[in-house]
């Protein structure tokens, strides 16, 4: 993401901040990398950090676990905390001195994410919407993403893991998949709607994982099976608080290479593939 964003301010001769929510788990390691390259040649002024909130975890009768030093266990609150997070570090107000209007969020799992698109930003200001985002078109109707739709007419996201069988198997008149579009997780904001969303807090939802935990008589239990619900929120249940998005439909191969699994589908070697072959089409 460092290259994407160094050529882009070549290319347009302008300084690009980048804000990276780090969790507390991860923040010490990631800052450190940044420091040990040299911010990758974007300066350490234009490079900053701010912590994700986190969420007790609760076992499957309610119950508040645990972790290995006898403190409550926490899991980070989803991508959805980043509004708070940017409220409550700072950043809306770094930002706003820095005097920017258009804000694009992407996940770090995706390495292919273009991060500066100034088409993206001219569809959202010629529709006049302070929201946009990219979409690709789902690859089978068991894919697990997240795809766009309207919910009481305002623009919503339903999340693989809540759409139905029926749902994801339809289709329009023209055969294409009625819930097919995509969200990748590549969305724009304007600065107002960022200073808007972060009022208030998102939605939880809530996820079923395995857990390591100290049980009531001192033991760490490592659990083999899903044991226990984090709770976290969803950026894309701020759509919902716009009257109107824009959505840009991208080509996959072009700006899709998801890490979310070891291997398989979707894995490092996949995202990597895509990557070298993206990189070779386009020098």
């Amino acid at each position: 993401m460092a290259q994407t964003i160094l050529k882009a301010r070549k290319k347009y001769d302008a300084i690009i901040p980048w804000y990276i929510m780090t969790s507390k788990e991860n923040n010490y390691k990631t800052t450190n990398f940044f420091e040990r390259h040299d911010y990758f040649g974007m300066g350490k002024e234009n490079v900053t950090f701010f912590i994700q909130n986190e969420l007790p975890m609760v076992d499957v009768k309610g119950k508040i676990l645990v972790d290995e030093k006898g403190l409550v266990k926490l899991a980070a609150d989803g991508h959805g905390g980043i509004f708070e997070a940017m409220r409550n570090d700072g950043v809306i107000l770094d930002m706003k001195k820095r005097g920017i209007e258009w804000v694009f969020i992407a996940g770090v799992d995706n390495v292919l994410a273009k991060m500066v698109d100034p088409v993206l930003t001219g569809i959202a200001m010629k529709n006049k919407c302070l929201a946009a985002g990219k979409s690709v078109v789902k690859s089978n109707p068991k894919e697990r993403v997240g795809v766009f739709c309207k919910k009481d007419n305002r623009p919503s996201v339903i999340e693989y893991t809540e759409i139905t069988d029926e749902m994801a198997e339809a289709t329009d008149e023209a055969g294409e998949l009625l819930y097919g579009e995509s969200h990748i997780l590549c969305n724009l904001f304007h600065i107002k709607a960022i200073h808007e969303i972060a009022k208030n807090k998102l939605p939880y939802h809530s996820a079923f994982k395995k857990a390591k935990y100290i049980d009531k008589n001192g033991v760490i239990v490592v659990p083999e099976v899903p044991n226990a619900y984090k709770f976290e929120s969803f950026l894309f249940d701020a759509f919902e608080k716009l009257d109107n998005m824009a959505i840009m439909r991208v080509k996959r191969e072009e700006e899709f290479a998801p890490v979310k699994n070891a291997e398989g589908v979707d894995s490092p070697e996949t995202a990597s593939k895509l990557y070298m072959d993206y990189m070779k089409n386009h020098k």
